[in-house]
């Protein structure tokens, strides 16, 4: 038996918008965890379209994650920050706010943050 899977993305196993349809977060569950697409749309930020589902300060997720269009500003919790967009493969860690940059969508894949990401 072989111990390959395919899942798609285009047809996500769970879809959790964002506040004020400010993008949406798919996601497939593999063995291994959860991998998600995130598309954060122009004018998104963190402490105003997932703060309200995520009950916390800063964002309390750490990503392993690919930005495949858009761009986006990431701010740690003791003033670190850095700007991202297409082809950066980012880690950061828990404790952060984050915005888009830009009138274009940015998407993000990740493959470590997304489990409780938005979760209602």
């Amino acid at each position: 038996m072989s111990g390959m899977i395919r899942k798609s993305l285009d047809k996500p196993d769970e879809v959790r918008p964002f506040e004020a349809s400010t993008g949406q977060l798919e996601l497939v569950t593999l063995d291994t965890g959860p991998v998600g697409r995130a598309t954060f749309a122009p004018g998104w930020r963190w402490t105003s379209h997932v703060k309200p589902i995520a009950g916390t300060d800063s964002c309390q997720a750490a990503h392993l994650c690919y930005f495949v269009s858009g761009r986006m500003k990431v701010v740690m919790d003791d003033g670190e920050e850095a700007e991202f967009g297409p082809g950066d493969v980012a880690v950061i860690p828990a404790g952060h706010d984050a915005w888009t940059l830009g009138d274009d969508d940015c998407v993000v894949i990740d493959w470590q943050g997304f489990a409780d990401y938005a979760k209602r």
